[in-house]
């Protein structure tokens, strides 16, 4: 696991420098600091390994003029910046294969330190799931567990409320400080004063729908377990399991009538070996066996030492792994683990030259470790 440690204020705005910088995202994010061990040093690099992967215009990096502001204008607010690899960063999360390198927060931080569950559902729900979340989030609040979910209507509204007494955390696709729907204003200051509100985005950012899956990624990303109270087959709930399942979390789901369409996602995760809940007690006894388990990071972990700066000092040799893993690339997204078994290159090439390749724009990278061309 990542070891947490005091990050000095430099380091700090050099992070969020970095993550505000073009082509840099959290993948890409946790690379530099492997390679470059801060971010300091991660900045000074980038643009000679934009200009290594093909880039013409030169790679510059978020101004630090820039970025002071941001963090001065949170902590005005009454916000807090919580930086990947600091005291406060949320251990579950820090484990994810793209855990947001900053999140803005506006409560109370000590309840990123407890154990995490999170409940999601359908905006359209029944009055009895409504009831049930309700419910469920109050018991397992009562159990010693954090509730989180995301502030959207119908079940996460139901999830805060019943959990506001023993501590929630909403997870915004949005600024931290920016409440959506509006409805919940009501709810969300009661949260601000009594749990925390949390998201990736900087102030003043009204949500898009671009914004919520990497916002779902995030509320499994801080739990131990996924709970789906009602969910059609094209809701975002389900996108959160999926993610949670992805994460190596335990996904749970309460079933339902099979005429009810809401029904439909959570019944077809029963099937696939999601826990079937009925009723709190359920999910702690799965939480109870889970309890000693630590979520370990992706085995693709970018802290062990893999970079090597010394690895591609011949630029022959360079140009020419670099032009046969462009000829193993296009538009459909591949995983990296192929890559280095079709090209016989080791970790530590291949990942130094798709590194180079996002700085200059040429590559994307999705979900699962893959990347593809732009």
């Amino acid at each position: 696991m990542t070891q947490k440690k005091d990050l000095s204020q430099e380091e700090k705005i050099a992070r969020l420098q970095l993550i505000r910088t073009e082509n840099v995202g959290p993948v890409t994010f946790r690379h530099l600091l492997s390679r470059y061990n801060t971010a300091i040093s991660a900045l000074e690099a980038l643009p000679a390994l934009a200009r290594s992967g093909g880039r013409k215009k030169p790679l510059v990096a978020a101004k630090k003029s820039a970025i002071i502001r941001e963090i001065d204008f949170l902590t005005k607010q009454g916000g807090h910046l919580i930086i990947y690899g600091d005291q406060y960063y949320p251990e579950n999360l820090m484990a994810t294969e793209d855990a947001p390198p900053a999140l803005m927060a506006f409560g109370h931080l000590h309840l990123l330190e407890r154990k995490n569950f999170a409940i999601v559902g359908a905006r359209n729900c029944s009055a009895v799931g409504t009831r049930l979340a309700t419910t469920l989030a109050r018991d397992i609040g009562q159990a010693g567990y954090v509730v989180s979910s995301g502030l959207a209507r119908g079940i996460d509204t139901a999830v805060h409320d019943g959990a506001l007494e023993t501590g929630t955390i909403a997870v915004l696709a949005g600024g931290a400080d920016i409440i959506y729907p509006r409805e919940n204003a009501k709810l969300y200051e009661s949260i601000v004063r009594t749990g925390l509100v949390l998201s990736e985005m900087p102030l003043g950012t009204q949500p898009q729908a671009r914004h919520f899956p990497r916002r779902n990624r995030i509320i499994s990303g801080i739990s131990k377990g996924v709970l789906v109270v009602e969910a059609t087959y094209k809701s975002g709930s389900l996108i959160t399991a999926r993610l949670a399942l992805e994460q190596g979390r335990e996904v749970f789901a309460v079933p339902g009538s099979p005429l009810d369409p809401r029904a439909k996602g959570p019944n077809d995760l029963i099937r696939q070996g999601a826990v079937l809940v009925e009723n709190a007690e359920n999910i702690l006894d799965v939480l109870r066996l889970m309890d000693d388990q630590r979520i370990s990071e992706p085995q693709y972990d970018f802290f062990e030492n893999t970079y090597h700066p010394e690895i591609l000092t011949d630029n022959d040799k360079q140009n020419s792994i670099r032009g046969i893993i462009r000829d193993k690339l296009s538009h459909t997204p591949v995983p990296i683990d192929d890559l280095i078994r079709l090209t016989e290159f080791s970790p530590a090439e291949v990942q130094s030259i798709l590194l180079e390749l996002e700085l200059a724009g040429e590559i994307i990278r999705y979900p699962g470790n893959r990347v593809a061309f732009c």
